[in-house]
């Protein structure tokens, strides 16, 4: 589905950005790794699609830094020529009821899960315009769409990952390019494992479906919106969460 493509996408050493990287290496597309501190895992990334065949690089990128955000996307530019997809998937919990949160806890989320989303799209949408079909797909969640005690700072980020992805999408149609939101509900990942036994049981018997989500039931979404099938489909957010959000 997306043979002769080149993706970009952030927090990929892990996670729903790991399974991200994977399927879309799957279905024939090339991909630039973006990392922050765990460079082993990216590297196993990088590997794994090398393995499947098609070209991966890796790049180590604190995505709420502007500058380092310009650069990095300008190497990728650089290395791969074209760039048809990028994937804003970098994302931090720091919870805490909101009289209990930091200022810094605030600051650091809303950075990394909101202005990273910016960074990356501005600083890569000339590239992504002239492909002439370009795709940007943003991880936000069902905690941007219904609020979650605890999440003031994650909600709010992903709120604007939401805001943010409808006037992308309004200002790049004319250029032909697609920009959508993914809205997953509990997904099993590493961040997902550390939640109390409490909050586990909770979700297992709020969910319609009984079940956390996986990754690859995110990256599925995220390839189909990348890929030629969703070429009408623009400014949505689709929820991946068992029923919770409904």
């Amino acid at each position: 589905m997306l043979n002769g493509k080149t993706a970009v996408i952030t927090g990929a050493s892990a996670g729903i950005g790991k399974a991200i990287a994977l399927q879309m290496a799957k279905n024939g597309a090339d991909i630039a790794v973006i990392y922050k501190g765990n460079k082993a895992a990216a590297q196993t990334v990088k590997k794994q699609a090398e393995d499947i065949g098609v070209k991966a690089e890796i790049y180590a990128c604190d995505v709420s830094d502007y500058e380092k955000s310009k650069a990095v996307c300008e190497k990728i530019t650089a290395d791969f020529g074209t760039i048809d997809i990028l994937v804003n998937n970098a994302g931090i919990i720091k919870d805490n009821l909101l009289l209990r949160m930091s200022e810094q806890d605030f600051d650091e989320v809303i950075d990394i899960n909101l202005k990273g989303v910016f960074n990356f799209t501005k600083h890569l949408s000339r590239p992504i315009m002239k492909s002439g079909s370009g795709r940007i797909i943003n991880i936000s969640s069902v905690s941007g769409i219904m609020g979650n005690p605890g999440q003031a700072n994650y909600s709010a980020a992903k709120a604007g990952v939401i805001a943010l992805t409808k006037t992308t999408a309004k200002e790049l149609a004319g250029k032909n390019v697609t920009c959508n939101a993914i809205a997953p509900g509990f997904i099993e990942t590493d961040m997902t494992a550390n939640l109390p036994q409490a909050v586990k049981e909770y979700a297992d018997n709020t969910i319609p479906l009984k079940r956390m989500g996986t990754p690859d039931e995110v990256a599925h979404l995220v390839v189909f919106l990348a890929s030629d099938m969703s070429s009408y489909i623009t400014g949505e957010v689709i929820k991946v969460d068992g029923g919770l959000c409904m």
